[in-house]
């Protein structure tokens, strides 16, 4: 086949030097000439392979610091010729170009210079501008070079040399065209991010997103779509980052929901008490706090134990035996947890398709992060909903003030609130949810919804009353009339958290005060669509 072409003579310079040595090794077996430079070169040189320098194929040192280096006509020209070009051939020989067909390069670690908080001079010093350049000069002319940019291509690359007696073929070559420029793109994305958020440009004229493969999953949020899983280079604690103990793939709908849980029980401090969510189709069908892990997992159980089957449950403290006995009791698709006992894991083991996963800590849920939404057309971007409530930004609107006992209820139903798809209505009491209404079109509906199940979960737990009786209500958004409110009330409440801000809160605020309601605005809502 003439679209098979040797591979002769290779440039290598690589910040990343994982699997240098047998590379190196491998292609001079292979009878493959290697360029390099600094560092590399000397990697190579001190495992015995023979290295030509960069410098002397040139004629120029490297210089300003290693700044300038491979960008030279003797490089580029290597790169660039086309070998079936008449004018191009005759070009390389007047000038002394020498081919090269083979590119390995990985680029100077900028996004790890930034994660590990470096001032600005220190980024741009790590800004690569050779490697880019190189790579994608190399990849444009991928009918004649390969050009690898990452490790893990190392026994591809040879194993196509060896199958076609030291040649490629074409459709390698384009894979890893393809491969070369995305990792341009996602280095340039990280570079002109950075430097957005470094000037504080809360719209900078264009945006570039990258991400790295992680897992190809079988389908979508239906079996008719594709889909696969990226991760975004960052270091966030959840379910991109996690490692997955047993149980079969994380589907789309999994890593959804895990996602929507882990964020939301990070929203309790560990130190303060452990906490479970359950939730499912991204919304909590159950969120509590106690005195130990498997208390707090059996009031969550208890606010809706239809919806807690098959769904998913997130920890804020590792998982010990008596809860991952707990849990085992219903079929659950994933726990996700800061840890697990020995004893907790080898429960779990009995069930093989129980997903187990683990993390180093919990997402810090005040941190700034970039969230996007694909719409037709375009993308919306905004901040992550960070927005944080402590008691001392509440204001008592009505006669009567909340107690105690129930501004901590309050305090609980506005963060779990904050993670309940809009319409959201959440019932409190002790520290646990008793009803969830989410994502109808009214309020008032989402009222009844919450009102509905906390009086189903009564009747099936045997009590003489709805769950909500005595409970702390929040509302996502404030109520636009009091409609919403007196269901609240009639459903048991006794204390509301909602952001205020309606034309008709005065109007509220006096049904409140005639239902003997105790109410505070936030001044802050949580829409979540």
């Amino acid at each position: 086949m003439t679209d098979l072409h040797p591979v002769r003579r290779a440039l290598i310079s690589v910040s990343d030097k994982t699997g240098l040595i047998d590379l190196g090794k491998a292609l001079e077996e292979r009878g493959v000439e290697i360029l390099s430079t600094g560092g590399s070169a000397k990697a190579l040189r001190d495992a015995g392979v023979a290295v030509k320098d960069v410098a002397d194929v040139t004629g120029f040192p490297e210089m300003m610091d290693g700044r300038v280096k491979t960008l030279h006509p003797m490089v580029h020209g290597g790169l660039l010729a086309l070998r079936d070009n008449d004018a191009h051939v005759a070009s390389m020989e007047e000038h002394g170009i020498g081919a090269i067909d083979l590119l390995v390069v990985n680029l100077y670690p900028f996004e790890e210079t930034v994660a590990k908080g470096a001032d600005y001079d220190t980024c741009i010093e790590n800004i690569d501008i050779g490697g880019p350049a190189m790579i994608r000069a190399a990849a444009k002319n991928h009918a004649f070079v390969n050009v690898v940019v990452d490790v893990q291509d190392y026994e591809k690359l040879l194993g196509d040399m060896d199958q076609h007696d030291g040649k490629t073929c074409p459709k390698f070559r384009k894979k890893l065209a393809q491969r070369a420029y995305a990792r341009t793109a996602a280095y340039d994305a990280a570079v002109s991010t950075w430097m957005a958020d470094a000037l504080e440009l809360e719209a900078p004229r264009r945006r570039a997103f990258a991400g790295e493969l992680k897992q190809t999953l079988r389908y979508g949020e239906n079996s008719h779509q594709k889909a696969a899983f990226y991760t975004d280079g960052s270091n966030r604690p959840g379910v991109a980052t996690a490692t997955q103990l047993q149980g079969k793939e994380l589907s789309y709908n999994n890593i959804n929901d895990t996602d929507a849980a882990f964020e939301l029980v990070a929203e309790f401090d560990p130190a303060v008490s452990p906490a479970v969510a359950i939730i499912k189709h991204a919304n909590p069908c159950g969120v509590a706090q106690g005195a130990t892990l498997v208390e707090a997992y059996q009031k969550a159980f208890d606010c809706d134990r239809t919806s807690a089957f098959g769904g998913i449950v997130a920890l804020n403290q590792p998982l010990d035996a008596e809860t991952a006995a707990k849990i085992t009791e219903i079929f659950t698709e994933v726990v996700i947890a800061p840890g697990a006992s020995d004893e907790a894991r080898e429960i779990f083991a009995a069930k093989k398709n129980l997903r187990l996963l683990l993390t180093d800590g919990l997402p810090d849920t005040r941190a700034p992060l970039t969230a996007y939404k694909q719409v037709s057309g375009g993308l919306l971007v905004q901040d992550k909903d960070v927005g944080y409530i402590g008691m001392d930004d509440l204001k008592v609107v009505t006669e009567k003030a909340p107690t105690d006992e129930q501004m901590r209820d309050l305090l609980f139903a506005w963060k779990v609130g904050k993670h309940v798809k809009s319409n959201a209505i959440v019932y409190v009491k002790d520290l646990a949810t008793v009803g969830v209404g989410a994502g109808q079109m009214s309020r008032l509906d989402s009222a009844n919804v919450a009102a509905a199940k906390a009086q189903r979960m009564a009747d099936e737990l045997g009590l003489p009353q709805s769950l909500a009786k005595g409970s702390a209500v929040a509302s996502d958004a404030f109520f636009p009339f009091p409609d919403g409110l007196l269901e609240a009330a009639a459903a048991g409440a006794t204390c509301v958290i909602q952001p205020g801000g309606s034309m008709r809160d005065n109007e509220v605020i006096d049904a409140a005060n005639e239902a003997g309601l105790a109410m505070v605005f936030t001044g802050m809502r949580h829409f979540r669509h």
